[in-house]
């Protein structure tokens, strides 16, 4: 499937030249956000394209019939941020959260994944209709009327995607599974701790999932280790999960039977607030490495070298044999809230909020959320 059609959706030519023109904008890099050199175990430097801007913005003219109400919605017309990302064939695939205008405020409005495809990770070719939404089915009660927030994407050596969503009903975020084999059409699961525990966890809140891949031949794949698939997942806190079937996960508990917390906040840090899981973590030589979104504390307890409530991202390596276990964790984040876009829209603090990873054409693509309203790419080419 090329990047210039994505099932039955064509794209105009008007749309064609727009992307065109974007792309050429795009060309080249920028200023380096880490060396990866200096650091040994940690994925980097991922640099902006030059003349940044982003590649996924709120469109009001795409309309969808919303089978809740039966009406027919601008359902991207407000934001579009916080995107997944998988490869399938020659392109990249940035599914992204995008909300329409039914509410006031974060959270407010109704979330649904739309879905994009890149041959170049830049320039961007947008379905019209949304892949995964809220729907009169199984999983109405946990979607209705907040929606399907913050994907993380993975996909199996057998060709399966693996998203990780957050159900929202405006009364608890879940932590959610759906399959698909095209990225179009999606088999939800629903929530991904419903059986652990004898449904222990069902109703408390989650969210954030990052299951563990590997570069094998070239493709970047979900790989298990000691014999289960793993994902590191939270918001307030890093815990991990495991599973037999990338569908059932099983949290880790403490002694005390609670959510073991294997990583948490740092007083004077850049995420003294929030260690909110990102992107897919990496199997590598070194360890895991899981890319996380740091929240800067908006009181005493944050770094005061960044701004109060700024989300940026850093990276922790886990020992492969013991994953629970922190080898090393980036003192200073690794991308930053810097662009204009980035710091204005929903959340003007500053986010830069890392969630699509991807290896293409020996090339790591990071795509992120910007201020809660606009999806951005940043690349790292291990070759330089």
């Amino acid at each position: 499937m090329t990047a210039n059609k994505i099932g039955n959706t064509h794209f105009s030519k008007r749309h064609l030249t727009a992307f065109l023109l974007l792309s050429i904008a795009f060309g080249g890099c920028s200023e380096k956000t880490l060396t990866s050199k200096k650091q040994g175990w940690a994925l980097g430097t991922f640099e902006r394209p030059a003349n940044p801007k982003p590649v996924i913005l709120p469109n009001a003219n795409t309309t969808f019939k919303d089978p809740m109400s039966g009406k027919v919605i601008k359902w991207e017309s407000n934001d579009t941020f916080n995107p997944a990302a998988a490869v399938k064939g020659d392109s990249i695939y940035v599914l992204y959260r995008a909300e329409d205008r039914s509410g006031l405020g974060i959270g407010e409005r109704t979330s649904r994944i739309g879905l994009a495809a890149t041959a170049d990770g830049i320039s961007m070719h947008r379905r019209t209709t949304p892949v995964l939404f809220p729907a009169n089915d199984s999983q109405k009660k946990y979607e209705w009327p907040g929606g399907c927030e913050d994907p993380r994407v993975a996909c199996t050596a057998d060709g399966r995607y693996i998203m990780l969503y957050t159900q929202w009903n405006k009364k608890v975020p879940r932590l959610a599974v759906a399959v698909s084999k095209d990225l179009i059409t999606w088999e939800k699961h629903g929530p991904a701790f419903g059986k652990a525990y004898d449904g222990k966890f069902l109703d408390l809140a989650s969210k954030s999932a990052s299951i563990v891949t590997k570069v094998k031949n070239g493709k970047q794949v979900i790989t298990k280790i000691n014999g289960k698939y793993l994902m590191y997942w939270g918001e307030k806190f890093v815990n991990l999960a495991t599973s037999d079937n990338l569908i059932d996960w099983t949290p880790s508990l403490n002694q005390n039977g609670d959510l073991e917390a294997i990583v948490s906040p740092r007083k004077g840090f850049f995420d003294s607030a929030l260690t909110e899981c990102g992107p897919p973590a990496v199997l590598t030589d070194q360890g895991i490495v899981l890319l996380y979104n740091g929240k800067n504390d908006l009181g005493t307890n944050g770094d005061k070298n960044y701004t109060p409530n700024t989300y940026a991202a850093g990276q922790i390596l886990f020992d492969k044999k013991n994953p629970k276990s922190v080898i090393a964790r980036l003192d200073k984040p690794f991308f930053q809230p810097k662009e204009n876009f980035e710091k204005s829209g929903q959340y003007p603090a500053g986010t830069v909020f890392v969630e699509g990873l991807v290896y293409f054409k020996q090339k790591w693509f990071l795509y992120y959320g910007c201020a809660d309203s606009r999806v951005a790419v940043a690349i790292y080419n291990p070759e330089l």
